[in-house]
Order: structure tokens, then C-alpha cells, then sequence
């Protein structure tokens, strides 16, 4: 969710701050122990983000927390990928990647993993931010539209039974029916409730039909579903946030899943009360989807 191009905001550094474990894995990914270091690169590297994509979690440094490592399946998941024959995994709307790296840090086959987002300029800054190369850190990107048919239809295409070339995809298409896993994380609650039920229907197309194929993310939710209106950097948003019946349903539909979807209730630094739903689908016998 980007701001419009003609607001003028000013990046606010006193908002960075890295938790013990995020300290550990950027100094770790970028060679930079010294603390004062890498915030001054992590802040160079942010501006220029900002410059491209004015998105809010760039401004917040969204991307300097680690979203996937903190979800309750982020264990077992890497688990079903020591597990599975040449396991695939998607990490939808990366940004710069650091959730993508992560799980790489912790086990899962770099060649095998693959992340997208809407512009390729995250994904070359994220090489900046973590001091890598192609060469060095050779997984695979591809930038699209997730809601562009061409780029991710809801409707499964006949595939073979061997992987695709990942260095060469073009669309996400085709990866019909062979990914392990997806993380999706602050991604849904950007789009209308009928352009989310769409984007289940894709993702969930993408799932190998091996039980114990997972998607997992969290994002905006709400006790009751319905539309949350707030102001996010001098600008009025809208989002249409589910509630767990009814996003545990929208899956449930897409295939034979079994969902684990919790609300959390979360405090703004403004002291303003908000909801975080962290959820998983889970394929529990074999799909036809």
C-alpha cells in the first residue's frame, strides 16, 4: 500500500530500533558487528527504499523484524522441508527478502526458495541492504502482480510432475501445484474482501497436493469482520480485515485444509487498540485443488 507520490514525508530515524534477535541476524547477514554501523547502513538503505516504494512498513522499518521466525509454524515448517524430495518455497510480497533469508539462515535450500513482490527494486536493494550478490545469495526472484491473472491465476493449469527451471520463470503460474510452502505476511489486508478471497483461491492452486503443504503468514484482522479506517502517515486508509471464522472458511473452500488461526490483540505506539491474525492452512489429504 504505497502513498501517494505527492505527499512529502520526512523518514523518522528514531523509529529504528532492532530487537536482540534481529540485531543477531543483520549482523550476521551483513558483516557489520558494529551496532552504530548498521543502523547507519540499514537507515542508508531505507531512504533509498523509500525513494522507490513509499510504503508505510519501509518507513516504520517493518522489514528489520522477523515476521516469520515469530510464527508458531516457522519451526515445523522447516521441519516438512528437511522432510519433503526438493522442497519449494514461496515468500509472497518479500519486500527486501529478510523473512525469505531467514528461513534460508536457518536450513531451507537457497536454490529452492523463491520470493516476489511488485518491484524489483526491493529485491536489488535488499542485495544491498544484506551485502549480497546473485552469485552469493542465488535464490530466486520474480517481480509481479499478484492479483494479475496472467501472473497468479485461481485456476489450476496442467503441469508436469518434474520442477520447473526457476531461473527462468516468468509468471507464478508456473508453479501449479508444486510449492511445500508460502509465507504471507501483511500482505491480504492490502486488498478488498473479494480481491483476498481471489488471492487465497491462487495461492492456495500453488500448494503441492502432498499433505503437510503448508501456507502460513499473519496481517490485519478483526473480532468481527468488516472495514477498518485509519490514518497512516497523514493519509486515510481503509482495509477490509476477516475475523478467524471467516478466513478459516475462505481456505476451507479452496481445499481440504486444516486452519489454525488465532487474534491477537496489539497496542500502537499511539496507545490505539488494533488486531493481528496469525494464521496457517495446511493440507491435510491429498488435493485436487
Amino acid at each position: 500500500m504505497p502513498l501517494p507520490s505527492n505527499i512529502n514525508i520526512s523518514l523518522d530515524p528514531s523509529l529504528y530500533g532492532l530487537d536482540p534477535a534481529a540485531l543477531e541476524f543483520f549482523q550476521q547477514q551483513t558483516g557489520i558487528t558494529n551496532e552504530d554501523d548498521l543502523k547507519h547502513h540499514i537507515l542508508a538503505v531505507q531512504a533509498k527504499a523509500f525513494a522507490v516504494a513509499p510504503y508505510p512498513c519501509i518507513y516504520s522499518f517493518g522489514f528489520t523484524r522477523l515476521r516469520i521466525s515469530r510464527h508458531p509454524k516457522y519451526q515445523s515448517v522447516l521441519q516438512f522441508g528437511r522432510d519433503c524430495t526438493n522442497p519449494l518455497f514461496l515468500d509472497l510480497g518479500c519486500c527486501f527478502g529478510n523473512d525469505a533469508r531467514k528461513a534460508v539462515a536457518d536450513g531451507w535450500p537457497v536454490t529452492q526458495m523463491i520470493s516476489t513482490d511488485l518491484r524489483q527494486e526491493l529485491w536489488d536493494l535488499g542485495h544491498v541492504l544484506f551485502r549480497s550478490t546473485p552469485t552469493s545469495f542465488p535464490s530466486h526472484f520474480i517481480a509481479g502482480d499478484c492479483l494479475d491473472p496472467a501472473f497468479l491465476s485461481c485456476e489450476s493449469r496442467p503441469t508436469s510432475q518434474s520442477l520447473p527451471d526457476l531461473s527462468s520463470l516468468a509468471t507464478l503460474n508456473d508453479l501449479h501445484g508444486k510449492l511445500s510452502a508460502v509465507h504471507a505476511s501483511s500482505i491480504f489486508h492490502l486488498f478488498s474482501a473479494e480481491q483476498q478471497a481471489s488471492l487465497v483461491r491462487a495461492v492456495a492452486s500453488l500448494l503441492s497436493p502432498v499433505p503437510g503443504s503448508i501456507v502460513f503468514g499473519a496481517h490485519v484482522g478483526l473480532p468481527k469482520q468488516g472495514t477498518v479506517r485509519e490514518e497512516m502517515l497523514g493519509m486515510a486508509v481503509e482495509m477490509y480485515c476477516y475475523d478467524p471464522e471467516s478466513w478459516n472458511k475462505l481456505w476451507e473452500d479452496a481445499g481440504p485444509f486444516k486452519m489454525e488461526t488465532v487474534l491477537k490483540e496489539v497496542i500502537a505506539p499511539n496507545g490505539e487498540i488494533g488486531w493481528m491474525m496469525v494464521w496457517s492452512a495446511t493440507m491435510s489429504t491429498k488435493s485436487t485443488v
